[in-house]
């Protein structure tokens, strides 16, 4: 009898094993949303992170990534990965005006001077603030794309009397911005802007100048007005399916903390690259950069100061006060320059000075 109660424990045990290590030996298969293309840098960037967890997990984790949009459009990819459409999502939160409120102090002309200073910007906000607007999904790192600057292709825009009538591709507060300043923002998303250069549909963008070369936006565009100074950013992201988050082994959670970590200093060098490369770009097809004097800048900076005025009653209308709005405008403000002189510290290439 004894023998028999061994031999069944034992029997269970083998069992058990087998269960237990066909369960470890399980693959976590993910989605990975993506709107830019395959060929942009953020495409193959994005892919490369893919790779990464596949690699630091020893392949416990597989990400298929889906640039292009070819899960969810611009617009909902925040959606798509709520929903489980995706399991994890790149969005701008440019493209759903006012989902992100708070978060909408990056998107403020509070005069971004490049993408790696307002990628560690958009990051610090995140983890002072914590938003509570981010709650439904599980965020995995934040950057920002270079300032917005207006770009033209038959008129150098020299001063704001210049700006007035321009049909100027621009979105979300850039649009906001585009009015105060003179435009007629036109919201076409970005795969659009091209064709509707090319057609004369536009008369330029505000845009950073990546797409110069990322979208060959410069084989149209002949002159850049560098505004910077007045320049909005747009805060991006990375976010997963909160329900999938919760359900990843401790380790594997680390994991992707690590990577994260890695890939948001990597996307903030890469976006101030892009814009570098999207300078010299333009310059190789005949275009030209026209620098600002001060007073003129000034005289832009003046001029926006109304959407620091509207960024607070929006907030106050949904609970914040205007304390809280100041407070958020204020630390960005004091995040720039904190990064600012790091950058210049460190010596790192800017595509303005």
């Amino acid at each position: 009898m004894k023998k028999k109660v061994l031999w069944a424990v034992f029997v269970g045990c083998f069992f058990l094993s087998i269960v237990s290590t066909g369960r470890a030996a399980e693959v976590i298969r993910l989605k990975y949303n993506n709107f830019y293309a395959p060929t942009h840098f953020m495409g193959v960037s994005a892919g490369q992170f893919c790779d990464d967890i596949k690699k630091r997990t020893n392949g416990r984790v597989e990400i298929s990534h889906y640039p292009g949009s070819t899960l969810t459009p611009p617009p909902r990819v925040f959606d798509g990965v709520v929903q489980g459409i995706s399991d994890i999502g790149l969005l701008s939160a440019g493209y759903t005006r006012g989902r992100f409120p708070v978060t909408d102090a990056i998107n403020l002309p509070l005069g971004f001077p490049s993408g790696w200073v307002a990628s560690h910007v958009s990051n610090d906000f995140y983890e002072k603030f914590k938003p509570k607007e981010w709650d439904s999904v599980h965020p995995l790192y934040f950057f920002a794309i270079g300032p917005v600057v207006l770009s033209t292709t038959k008129k150098p825009v020299k001063t704001l009397d210049d700006f007035k009538g321009l049909k100027v591709r621009a979105v979300g507060r850039v649009a906001d911005m585009t009015k105060l300043l003179g435009g007629i923002p036109q919201p076409l998303e970005i795969g659009d802007v091209y064709e509707a250069l090319r057609r004369g549909v536009l008369d330029g963008t505000m845009l950073p100048l990546e797409p110069l070369k990322a979208w060959k936006t410069g084989e149209i565009l002949k002159h850049v007005t560098a505004s910077w100074k007045v320049g909005i950013s747009g805060s991006l992201s990375v976010v997963m399916n909160k329900e999938k988050w919760n359900n990843l082994p401790a380790d594997i959670k680390k994991i992707f903390e690590e990577v994260s970590a890695e890939y948001s200093e990597k996307f903030a060098v890469l976006w101030t690259q892009a814009d570098i490369d999207g300078r010299d770009f333009l310059k190789s097809q005949g275009g030209t950069i026209i620098s600002l004097s001060d007073a003129e800048s000034a005289k832009w900076i003046a001029t926006v100061q109304p959407m620091l005025e509207d960024y607070k009653k929006e907030l106050t209308s949904k609970g914040y006060t205007e304390k809280d709005a100041d407070g958020f405008i204020s630390y960005v403000k004091e995040r720039i320059d904190h990064w600012r002189k790091i950058e210049k510290e460190r010596k790192i290439p800017t595509p303005y000075e």
